[in-house]
């Protein structure tokens, strides 16, 4: 019975909009990926900072922008989030 649930919900495709909650599971892996993008970054210009090759250094720095750029969209996203559900509580609630 449960078999059928799955399959079905396999056979109508992606959501076409994401849930108005952030689960706790979401919020783990959203910190994750930041950290993740953070981690990279820093590595990157670590790296870039002690690399002799101007050619190699160039590249690690544009990895590590992408990374920066990757982090602030991210945030950025969850920054809406967290604006718009408020707002959709209090339609809730009227």
């Amino acid at each position: 019975m449960q078999q059928q649930g799955f399959n079905q919900q396999q056979q109508q495709g992606t959501m076409q909009q994401p849930p108005a909650i952030l689960s706790t599971k979401d919020l783990s892996y959203i910190n994750d990926m930041l950290s993740w993008n953070l981690l990279a970054m820093k590595k990157a210009h670590f790296t870039a900072m002690h690399c002799q090759d101007s050619s190699i250094k160039a590249m690690l720095e544009k990895c590590g922008q992408m990374h920066q750029r990757h982090y602030e969209k991210i945030l950025h996203h969850l920054q809406e989030h967290l604006q718009t559900q408020p707002n959709q509580q209090n339609q809730q609630m009227m």
